[in-house]
């Protein structure tokens, strides 16, 4: 591994930093989340339209730029910081990799080259709880989660040589907004039960989707009700064995991605609190003169240091050689393990920030919650830690007995 930065990287973070610096500052940020949308579609296009940013590690061949997937992570790094609400997670990261990789040839060229352009956005429908046991992160992919049995989660089933999909899926990450629909539904019954993905558009006969109140603003979620919905398979019923490793290698690079953009947000957060304790004045004095808070805000900072570079690492390990769509990095547990140190490092720094702005820091008004709810908001969606951390072990035989002979 490499631990410096490309000139192409450099470059697209300094870009990406500048464009949302001006796009997306705190008084745009609370703008956008109480749009429709849940975001700034001016930003969206104007993302798209400079960096190519929904299309980075998309090939070439469907509009995209044709970055590893690497750089899409570390870019992500910048959103972070801004906690800039955008379809970026649930198009190009939850569900792009899946057409890419699963997709005909047909489906690729119909759908990723305006994915690329920023015209269409998807979002990958799993019935809540079970994104994370779709991608695997605290847990293998045991059970049926995609709502196996005579009722719950979405059926699918073949109606007159279609496919008909019937159910619901809460928490769905910009469901109420996306153009297209990546569905994760159970079909063949007790004797072939199997999990398959289906693309449903955005404006599909039969779907009704609610946006939800979510705990973090800035990641808005949906409830998808399909009602006998006409869709179209992803891929072939042959290749559907690779639906459960197509998922798996896209959580992975989805956990890289949030662990780059937790570390981003917790540096943030950090920064903004030793900006106001340099300036905040207690017993005639600024207060970050006093030895007790440099303690706290020196072992948040090596926290966070720590993530970033377990973030770093794990950016790196999605881009590595593995399946076809490059997304099997060299270490499957390098993801988890990273976002489970990020979001605590997040989770540590919003709540000092929160502490050290003291009466300020607890109103409404001031941003330093909106940190605090992205930190437990990712743990609730993709956690919580302790889960990750034990999926990982248990990946790595950690804690199996080994018999020594002497």
């Amino acid at each position: 591994m490499d631990p410096g930065f490309t000139a192409e990287q450099d470059g697209i973070r300094r870009t990406l930093r500048e464009l949302l610096h001006k796009r997306c500052g705190p008084e745009e940020l609370r703008a956008a989340l109480e749009t429709p949308l849940g975001h700034d579609p001016a930003l969206w296009a104007a993302l798209a339209e400079r960096l190519g940013l929904p299309g980075l590690a998309l090939p070439e061949a469907y509009g995209g730029v044709g970055c590893p997937v690497t750089d899409l992570a570390l870019a992500a790094e910048e959103t972070g910081r801004v906690l800039a609400p955008s379809p970026l997670l649930a198009t190009s990261v939850l569900s792009a990799p899946l057409i890419l990789g699963l997709g005909t040839d047909a489906q690729r060229a119909d759908l990723l080259p305006r994915i690329s352009a920023g015209t269409l956005t998807a979002a990958l429908a799993v019935p809540a709880p079970a994104l994370v046991t779709a991608l695997a992160l605290t847990g293998p992919q045991d059970g049926d989660w995609a709502g196996g049995g005579r009722a719950g989660g979405i059926q699918a089933r073949r109606v007159q040589g279609a496919w008909r999909l019937y159910g619901e899926a809460a928490q769905v990450l910009d469901g109420h907004s996306a153009g297209a629909l990546v569905v994760a539904a159970h079909t063949g019954g007790f004797v072939r039960s199997r999990t398959l993905l289906f693309v449903v558009p955005g404006d599909a006969v039969g779907l009704v989707r609610t946006r939800q109140t979510a705990l973090d603003a800035t990641r808005p979620q949906a409830r998808v009700q399909l009602r006998d919905v006409r869709a179209e398979l992803l891929g072939s019923e042959e290749e559907a064995s690779g639906v459960p490793e197509a998922l798996s290698r896209a959580g992975d690079f989805a956990a890289a991605f949030l662990a780059c953009e937790a570390v981003g947000a917790a540096g943030r957060a950090l920064e903004r609190t030793v900006e106001y304790l340099g300036r905040r004045e207690q017993f005639g004095r600024v207060i970050g003169s006093f030895q007790a808070v440099q303690h706290r805000l020196a072992d948040v900072y090596v926290q966070i240091q720590a993530a970033r570079s377990a973030a770093y690492y794990a950016a790196w390990a999605a881009g590595g050689p593995g399946g076809p769509d490059g997304l099997a990095g060299p270490d499957g547990r390098a993801g988890g393990l990273a976002l489970a140190q990020a979001l605590e490092a997040l989770r540590r720094a919003a709540a000092e920030g929160i502490q050290l702005h003291g009466g300020i820091g607890f109103t409404w008004e001031h941003e330093a919650h909106l940190f605090f709810k992205r930190a437990a908001g990712d743990e609730l969606l993709f956690g919580p830690v302790h889960r990750l951390r034990a999926h990982a072990a248990e990946g790595a035989r950690l804690f199996e007995r080994t018999e020594v002979s002497v």
